[in-house]
């Protein structure tokens, strides 16, 4: 290949680093109204009355928005295809608020300062209700976090708000009983992971305006255009048809922009008034009032031979929804149906999901979608029962994990039409993925071998993963390549470059299906009025979805400049080939260049514009894999955990951009190693969110994460374009139950609620050195 497996720099590198005004604050308009958002101060209050009299006699002040000026529409804010697996529970303005942070009134203002003074002169007066502040006590609890009857859900999925429950998900294979019944070794265990947020760089952020037809424009940070697009039209009742959304270069969104959020509040000033509004959160309105990881209540029950052959594995899962249910049945069926595939060798298999409402700020999509929590609880019980039988981790992986070329039934009851045919993985490269992360981490040469230095002791650990590329016969992607005078390509998609190069990636993807140099490809996305559909960025569906999309926009194209090319030659287009710079007619050699030909397209002869789509749909599973080894040195006066070296192996299929990839799995594992060690989400008891800037939230820096080894395994994936899968999520997976099996193997102490703080080692140290003195 010429241009696919090269590491080319990103195309807007450049751009980026000398500061051009690519971003969406940048193309503001500078007399913009100024939106701020009140919020509130209670867990869950309902509004009895609210006078914004004195605000709006604010010198400067344009209007001021309660729930009592806005008409009472049940939307999802979920950014996933319709129709979407989320309740309608939301409004723009309600008369209840449900965490501390949500949305009371709006603002719009000449200027920020003069926003900021009418937000408090706006007097409220709540009546506070008794919040629900645990999904231990979510189901059955005496306050209903939704005690209003209009909402309601576009399909049966378990949605109960009397019970707090925003949705469940049941999944079941074999007979569990039965294979528990016959296992000689039989683990139950229970794991807790924290919300955590996604802390990008940019906020979220949006401005809007009115174009010269009436429509409402709306220009945001937003991983999800066309689903804003939708969302919008819900909340406001009104056609898509009156609506632009506009994607801007984005600052980072690991899933944090899957859900609108922003968008809402200038779009309303400016359907009301007229003008162009723009909105920038601040870094604690990110905190206080967008989403985060779930934090999950994992069980696992696993049976086993002495052997260490898996027979059973049931996994029941909680997440905290928080107030809204977005994203509820799509994250928490990830936890059981990305998972329970790594291990196809067992008699049965069962999962039970269920999201709670909680009176805390939204879960929603982080990259990993619930398929990091899932992987953590069962990774860390294969561990556990890898020590029970003294069996190396390793090898008890070697045994049960899934192989190139095998299948299991659970593809056929997790993949959407899939059918009745076996799905065979045989773009699975995950041996070689552990085979590679052994060497370098030198797991045979060091594991099981503590090095004791002072008071620090080392230890390893290992664990594997998998995660998706799409979602099979629900996302899609297209793309649309367009031939210049002068040889050169427009490639407009709707796909989002949230930073992770995707723009280069798929100008790749087009160069190469065309033959031609990267330079030859310009690429513009996305804009739901001039581009193509695309889902949006995540499922972890960029480079696969849209990819493939790409390719056959490119056949395409190709396909019509031979065309042409025959009629410019008076030739049948079997006589014609295309190499990328020429068109030639084969049996006399006469050619003429592509930048010749396209201008003679354009301007002499035959007066025609050429213009080739592609779009795809995933229609099976194309599953990522990764080992992750972590060597880590514990403390065991101050229980401090510290990661000497990551070693993270990936099977990505064939990686477009090798530079790129690395700089995934690198970037990924720094994730990992935060959610397993430094970060998490703490409320007070009154349910007000704590951590809500960066001075209280802990996010890793380079200088806590230790080495990290990020490598790539010769592999392919055959329905991937040019072989390629995703590796944007599964990059997190294996972080967490790594570094737990390091720390147990390195004190003796295993610990299975997330994050290991020096605190909880300290403790599990004292109370393992009690029980050995009780011995």
């Amino acid at each position: 290949m010429k241009i696919v497996n090269k590491p080319y720099s990103k195309i807007d590198g450049m751009g980026l680093v000398t500061g051009k005004p690519v971003y969406t604050e940048d193309l503001a308009p500078k007399d913009a109204l100024i939106v701020k958002i009140l919020r509130s101060p209670h867990a869950f209050a309902r509004i009895k009355s609210i006078n914004k009299s004195i605000a709006e006699k604010v010198p400067g002040v344009e209007c001021v928005f309660t729930h009592e000026d806005v008409e009472k529409i049940r939307f999802t804010r979920a950014g996933q295809c319709w129709p979407e697996l989320s309740p309608y529970d939301t409004c723009i303005l309600d008369e209840y608020v449900r965490y501390v942070g949500d949305e009371v009134a709006i603002v719009a203002a000449v200027d920020e300062k003069t926003a900021m003074k009418a937000l408090k002169m706006i007097k409220v007066e709540y009546e506070v209700l008794d919040p629900v502040l645990s999904l231990d006590e979510a189901d059955g609890h005496s306050s209903m976090v939704h005690p209003e009857e209009d909402s309601y859900t576009l399909a049966e999925y378990g949605f109960d708000r009397k019970r707090n429950i925003a949705c469940q998900v049941e999944l079941k294979l074999g007979e569990l009983d039965k294979a528990l019944a016959e296992s000689e070794v039989v683990l139950k265990r229970q794991y807790r992971t924290q919300a955590q947020a996604q802390a990008m760089m940019e906020t979220q952020r949006t401005f809007t305006y009115m174009d010269m037809h009436g429509r409402l424009v709306v220009v945001s940070a937003t991983q999800i255009p066309f689903h804003v697009r939708r969302i919008l039209s819900n909340a406001f009742k009104m056609p898509e048809s009156m609506i632009r959304v506009i994607k801007p270069r984005i600052g980072g969104g690991f899933g944090a922009k899957q859900t609108a959020a922003s968008e809402f509040f200038p779009a309303l000033v400016t359907l009301k008034t007229g003008k162009p509004a723009k909105i920038v959160y601040d870094r604690r309105e990110v905190f206080r009032a967008t989403s985060s990881r779930h934090e999950m209540k994992l069980e696992v029950t696993l049976g086993a031979t002495k052997e260490g052959k898996i027979k059973a594995i049931r996994l029941d899962a909680v997440s905290d929804k928080g107030a809204y249910g977005e994203h509820c049945n799509s994250v928490i069926g990830a936890v059981g149906k990305k998972v329970l595939t790594l291990y196809n060798k067992a008699d049965a298999y069962e999962f039970n999901g269920k999201a709670v409402y909680t009176n805390h700020p939204v879960g929603g999509a982080l990259r990993g979608f619930g398929v990091t929590q899932g992987v953590f609880a069962l990774e860390t019980i294969i561990n556990e029962l890898a020590d029970q039988l003294n069996i190396d981790p390793v090898k008890i992986r070697e045994m049960n994990m899934i192989k190139r070329g095998e299948t299991t039934e659970l593809f056929n009851l997790t993949t959407k039409d899939w059918g009745s045919e076996p799905m065979y993985m045989d773009g699975c490269f995950l041996e070689e993925c552990v085979e590679k992360g052994k060497e370098l981490i030198k797991w045979d040469e060091k594991y099981g071998k503590k090095v004791v230095n002072g008071s620090k002791v080392r230890g390893l650990g290992m664990a594997i993963a998998q995660q998706g590329s799409g979602l099979p016969k629900i996302d899609m992607a297209s793309a649309v390549l367009k031939l210049n005078a002068d040889g050169f390509f427009n490639l407009t998609m709707g796909a989002t470059d949230i930073g992770t190069g995707s723009d280069t990636i798929l100008a790749q993807i087009a160069a190469e299906g065309l033959g031609v140099e990267l330079d030859k490809i310009v690429v513009y996305s996305s804009d739901t009025d001039l581009t193509p559909f695309d889902s949006g960025a995540y499922a972890s569906s960029t480079t696969y979805t849209t990819g493939n999309a790409v390719i056959e926009a490119a056949l395409n194209m190709k396909n019509l400049i031979i065309k042409y090319g025959a009629e410019y030659f008076k030739t049948e287009i079997e006589n014609i080939e295309f190499d990328g710079e020429y068109v030639r007619r084969i049996d006399n050699g006469e050619e003429i260049s592509l930048a010749d030909f396209s201008k003679k397209l354009t301007y002499n002869i035959l007066h025609t514009q050429l213009v080739a789509t592609g779009s795809y749909v995933p229609e099976r599973t194309a599953a990522p894999y990764m080992a992750g080894f972590a060597e880590v040195d514990v403390d065991t006066e101050t229980g401090k955990v510290e990661v000497v070296e990551f070693v993270g192996t990936v099977d990505c299929g064939t990686p477009i951009n090798p530079k790129l990839s690395k700089i995934q799995i690198e970037g990924g594992i720094v994730t990992g190693i935060g959610l397993a060690l430094y970060e998490e989400v703490r409320y007070s008891p009154e349910g007000r969110l704590m951590t809500d800037t960066f001075m209280e939230y802990k996010l890793p820096t380079r200088t806590d994460i230790g080495k990290v080894t990020a490598e790539l395994v010769d592999a392919y994936e055959p329905s991937g374009p040019y072989g390629a899968k995703s590796i944007g999520e599964v990059v997190v997976n294996t972080c967490a139950p790594a570094i737990v099996d390091a720390v147990y193997n390195a004190c003796g102490v295993r610990i299975r609620d997330l994050p290991i703080t020096p605190e909880k080692v300290l403790r599990a140290l004292e109370e393992k050195k009690q029980a050995e003195k009780q011995k």
